[in-house]
This record gives structure tokens, sequence and C-alpha cells, in this order.
């Protein structure tokens, strides 16, 4: 069992790494904790991955609390959660200055242009590798396919998609149990050594006063400084706005940043008018080549919504006011979900039914993850005149090559791949 300040000092070096989005993300986390630490069984991660897909919120965040808080209880998921998130708020935090100050970014552009490749190939292995080792049906290979279909050509809600493959395991599982497989149980009472991985201890069972300690904890500390920026801004002020608004945004997110951010920029650019399309637009570059979960970019509006409507403060005084109170509630109910409901879903892992429904769920990531990484790579790829880029093409497929044919630490493959985008500022 790994002591908490070697788990802290992965939570923080994950946080400093987590590019390429939640696919990207998802991929680290597994290649580090389930096939290199074995800290975590390959069927209880993606158990994990099921409950987290089911939340609103960010997915890859609320996996990394929900992996912390089993390994060393809440302080463990609190770690967690805080180190994923904490490097790229403090980046963003600095670049959405730089932006809105005017400063040049044309070197840290070179460097996160050369990050691109490697955030792609990441992105395809853990399609790959959770792919093989999920898909065990022909059902469910249908349903990974119709999963990709549906969300990438026909733009269908990814809660639709997670629930109808929810609806499929369950009945399927009843009539073609070999088509719909439960997958391997991993109860409190007998955690499995799957594969050389660590024993976990037992799971805390749910109880009603635990569920209620843990709402009495964070509802206020979710609530209150949102009432206490309009008790002392004004109830008209853009801060309690902004707390207002993404408080509501938190419980709508379901399917990630992608799912949300239309429904965003159209409140924050044409209802508040905090920010222009354009500025949204360069919001979300910054937050898809930063650490961390791609939900970041609210806090880019927060900080522009500031900066651009400051009352009677400084610009930087109400932007840091905007990007603190946005990023204060769009996580906070992320470790509220994920405490209440991570002892409950424990249970529900020897339920051969559920175990079936969780498995179709799995199915039905494998294709949104590869809808992720085929968008991700098309924006990469096709530069803003149309023109395709080799460069990102040829090193995308060397950064592939170089972890999954040659095992290269992903770190290695990372920094390389920066600076080699740093030197493409001499031929570009």
């Amino acid at each position: 069992m790994p002591k908490l300040r070697e788990a802290i000092a992965y939570w923080l070096r994950l946080g400093l790494i987590s590019f390429g989005g939640p696919a990207g993300q998802i991929a680290i986390m597994h290649r580090d904790l389930v096939e290199k630490k074995k800290w975590i069984s390959e069927s209880h991660f993606l158990h994990a991955l099921n409950f987290c897909m089911l939340l609103p919120g960010p997915e890859a965040q609320q996996l990394a609390t929900y992996l912390g808080w089993r390994l060393h209880g809440w302080k463990g998921g609190l770690a967690a959660g805080v180190l994923f998130v904490l490097p790229s708020a403090l980046i963003l935090f600095g670049l959405s200055w730089l932006y809105m100050a005017g400063g040049d970014l044309l070197f840290l552009k070179a460097i996160f242009y050369g990050l691109l490749p490697a955030v792609i190939a990441v992105i395809f292995s853990a399609v790959i590798r959770i792919g093989g080792k999920t898909l065990r049906s022909g059902t469910l290979w249908m349903i990974a396919v119709l999963s990709f279909v549906g969300i990438f050509f026909f733009n269908i809600s990814f809660i639709l998609i997670i629930f109808g493959a929810a609806f499929f395991g369950l009945v399927g599982h009843r009539i073609f149990p070999k088509q719909f497989p439960a997958g391997k149980g991993h109860g409190a009472s007998h955690e499995e050594n799957e594969e050389g991985c660590l024993t976990l201890p037992p799971s805390l069972k749910p109880t009603w006063l635990r569920s209620l300690t843990i709402l009495l904890v964070c509802v206020p500390l979710w609530v209150l400084p949102v009432l206490g920026l309009g008790a002392w801004l004004g109830w008209q002020s853009t801060p309690f706005a902004q707390g207002v608004f993404f408080s509501k945004a938190a419980l709508v997110t379901f399917g990630g940043a992608y799912a949300v951010l239309p429904y965003v920029a159209q409140q924050a650019v044409e209802n508040f008018q905090w920010l222009t399309h354009p500025q949204m637009m360069s919001g979300l570059a910054l937050a898809e080549t930063t650490p961390g979960p791609l939900i970041m970019v609210l806090q880019f509006v927060g900080f522009v919504g500031g900066w651009q409507h400051p009352g009677s403060f400084s610009p930087l005084a109400a932007a840091s006011i905007g990007a603190f109170i946005t990023t204060w509630v769009t996580f906070v109910p992320c470790f509220l979900l994920v405490f209440l409901g991570a002892p409950f879903v424990e249970g529900l892992r020897e339920m051969p039914r559920i175990g079936a429904a969780l498995t179709a769920i799995t199915a039905a990531v494998v294709g949104v993850i590869l809808n992720l990484g085929v968008k991700f790579s098309m924006h990469a790829l096709w530069l803003g005149k149309g023109d395709f880029d080799f460069f990102i093409a040829l090193l995308a497929i060397a950064a592939f090559l170089a972890m999954w044919r040659f095992k290269i630490p992903f770190t290695i493959v990372l920094g390389a791949c920066a600076l080699l985008g740093l030197a493409s500022m001499g031929w570009r």
C-alpha cells in the first residue's frame, strides 16, 4: 500500500503533466496506476471510470478524486482532486493575465504546439488499451462503434449515450449474458489481487450519518462564498452573477467540458457579455494546451469577465475574484458528489446486472474517448487556413511508437515533443 505522501507526490506530478483533456488524462492515470504502479486493478479502474462518467463535472478530476479516496480515504481524495486542478489553475491564471495584458505568447505557443502530438498519441494509446481489455464480445464492439458514430456524426448527447448503454447492459445481461459480461467483482470484503495489484483496504460502508456529514461540510463550502460576494459587492455584481451561473453549470456538465462549452459560451458571451466569441475561443485554446481538466476554460471566462467588468476594483483584482469564484464553484461540487456516492458505488460492484450495465458503459466510453481523440486530432492537424500539418502528424506517429512499441515514459516523450515544438519556431 503506498504511503499518503507517496500518493501526494504522484497526484502533484499528474497535475503537472495531465495534458490532452479527459481522454489523455484518463489514459495517463490508467498507464500509471494500473499498468506501472499497480495500485489499482484494471476492473476497479474501469468501474471507477464508469461511476465518474455518470456524474456532472470533469470526469478525469473526479476519477482522480475517487481513486485517491479509495487509496487513502478523504485525505487522499482531497489531495488527488486539489492537486489535479491546482497546477492548471495557477498556469492558466498566468496565461490569462498575459493574454489580457497584451503579452507575447509566441514562446509558450511554440512549446504547447509541440505538446499536441504527444496528446494525440496518448489518447489513441488509451483507446487501444482500454478497448482491448473491455470489448470482449461482438455486442460490446457494436456499442463502442455506435457510441462513436452517435456522438461524432449526429451530435447525440453524451448522457443519452451513457444511459442508453447502461439500459442495454441491464436488459442484455438477462437475455444474452455472454454478450453482456458482468466483469470482475471487487467488493469491500474481498478485493482481488488482480495482475499483481495491491490489495486495497475495505471500503467504508454508506451510512446516513456519513452522507449528512458530507452535505453539512460541502454545501456551505460551496454556497457561502457566493453569498458572501453578493453581500459584499452587491447582488447585481459580476462576481456574484458568476458564482450563481457557474454553480448551475456545475450541475449540468454531463459529458465533460465539450458538452457544456456551447451552453457556457452562449450565456457568457451573448447574455452576460462577459467576453467576446474570439476571446472565448482563445480561452479554449489556452485550456487545451495546459495541463489539467479542460473545464478550466471556465476560469478563463471568469477572469476575462472580471477584467472587463471591474466595478470599483482594478482590472487584475476584479479578474482574480472572478477566476477564484468560478474555479471554486466548478470544483467543490465534484468533491461533494464523489465523496457522497463512492461508498454506494462500491456496493454495486457485486451485482451481476449492474456490473453488466457498467461494462456496457465502459464500451460506450471507448467510443467517446475515440471521438475526443479524433476531434482533437482534427483540430491539431489542420491549421487555420485548412492546410494539413505534417509536422504534427509525423511527430504524433513517432510519439505513439515511442510509448507503445519502445515503452518510453510519457514524461520523456512529452519533454521531447515540447523541445521540438520550440525548435519548430525556426522553420514555421
